[in-house]
């Protein structure tokens, strides 16, 4: 009797046990995963037909006739992690790696009787442009805190290769301020109705950083294990889609960058720099129309910085060591980015083929100095280039560019072609 009804206890457990198996496998198909993963990434090869001498713009006479030279490149590989925490709370992040990343290592040389030497065998970056925790009220409200993207400009909040024609990415804004920009800070946003809105309180930037060949691109940038945050600033961003297929955007920062560095001791109120503050402050417009078989996109950024002469003598003075990070660089008092592009399909009723025909113009300066201080004028700057993208696939696209950047008369032009092969999508 005891060997029956252990044998039917076996029996049900097993049945039970399957059972169980079956209807959690099935539950497991039906709910969504917690757990996103994605990215992008570039892979391009581009031919300048002119001078890479870097006093091509001093002396343009005596690199009028230079050969061109070539590059290959991998400018972005991006992995991007998502989780659902529930209870809406979540968590994203984003590493990049720009350039190929980096490679070092430490080798003997047989040719040097053996001596141990460390290589630096590839240049380029590795960063976490994104690592933020985020709670959920609502549809109308988010709260992030952490590592996230500073939305001013079309180019940073639509950074993705599929989100621009040009096989890199716009030179304008890519120039005059940081892209993709991020910062550790907070940031509320959300959606109502046809409004998406964000604005966000951030660590200002560095005038030590910043220069003439780029404004602010390099301000936010920092050598040191961690970000100096001895001024804040905010950064907003509002976007109606209330139109079919149109998008219009507003953007924009403000933050005092002076004294905003390792070192503050020499700028007390008695010293030559006393009020002093290095204001910043960025207004941007973009849109975007998108019909699935006509593209247009433009731009257009202009740029402010108080105080850029007396910036401009503290960067170019003496009182650091040449071994610091800083540029020791003029800087101007405004900058400008405006740039449109516009594309048609030539593939229609191809499934998910599609080729783009599309044209692209950008115009910006990124160094319109003070009265007192000498414009250079080769940072004034007109870009025109023409190009295709073929996307087999919606998320793989296939570009090819050719264009030419139209500089002052006293500087040579510099035509170039580039072709690259892109892709943007989630795996899960």
């Amino acid at each position: 009797m005891s060997r029956i009804v252990l044998k039917s206890f076996v029996c049900a457990f097993f049945v039970c046990a399957v059972s169980s198996a079956v209807f959690a496998q099935q539950d497991s198909l039906r709910a969504p995963s917690r757990l996103t993963i994605g990215g992008y990434g570039e892979a391009v090869g581009s031919y300048n037909f002119f001078s890479d001498n870097p006093n091509r713009y001093t002396h343009a006479a005596d690199y009028k006739d230079d050969k061109g030279h070539g590059r290959v490149d991998l400018p972005h590989a991006v992995i991007m992690l998502g989780y659902d925490f529930g209870r809406g709370w979540s968590f994203g992040t984003e590493v990049e790696f720009e350039h190929g990343g980096t490679e070092s290592a430490v080798e003997m040389e047989a040719e040097e009787a053996g001596e141990f030497e460390k290589e630096i065998e590839r240049g380029g970056e590795v960063a976490l442009e994104q690592f933020w925790i985020q709670k959920r009220f609502g549809e109308g409200l988010h709260l992030r805190a952490g590592h996230i993207v500073v939305p001013v400009g079309m180019t940073n909040s639509n950074h993705l290769p599929n989100q621009f024609f040009g096989v890199y990415r716009p030179e304008g804004e890519n120039t005059i301020m940081p892209c993709t920009w991020h910062e550790t800070g907070v940031s509320l946003w959300g959606r109502l109705g046809s409004w998406r809105y964000e604005v966000q309180l951030l660590p200002a930037l560095n005038s030590r950083m910043m220069n003439r060949s780029g404004w602010i691109h390099d301000a936010s940038a920092s050598a040191y294990e961690f970000r100096v945050a001895n001024h804040l600033a905010t950064a907003a961003r509002v976007d109606y889609q209330g139109v079919k297929n149109l998008r219009l955007s507003l953007s924009g920062y403000a933050g005092n960058s002076f004294n905003n560095d390792i070192r503050t001791d020499s700028y007390s109120e008695t010293s030559r720099y006393a009020g002093v503050k290095g204001t910043v402050l960025v207004g941007a417009f973009d849109f975007d129309y998108d019909n699935g078989q006509c593209i247009v996109r433009g731009n257009a950024d202009y740029g402010y910085l108080a105080d850029s002469y007396m910036i401009t003598q503290q960067n170019l003075s003496q009182n650091h060591s040449s071994a610091s990070p800083y540029p020791h660089d003029k800087v101007g008092r405004n900058a400008f980015a405006l740039g449109l592009e516009a594309g048609v399909n030539l593939l229609r009723n191809q499934g998910h083929q599609r080729l783009f025909l599309f044209a692209h113009g950008e115009h910006y300066d990124s160094f319109i100095p003070a009265e007192n201080v000498l414009d250079d004028e080769w940072t004034r700057r007109t870009v025109l280039s023409v190009g295709v993208n073929y996307y087999p696939l919606p998320q793989i696209a296939i570009k090819a560019e050719g264009g030419v950047r139209l500089l002052k008369e006293a500087f040579n032009n510099e035509p170039w072609m580039a072709v690259g092969i892109t892709w943007s999508g989630m795996f899960r």
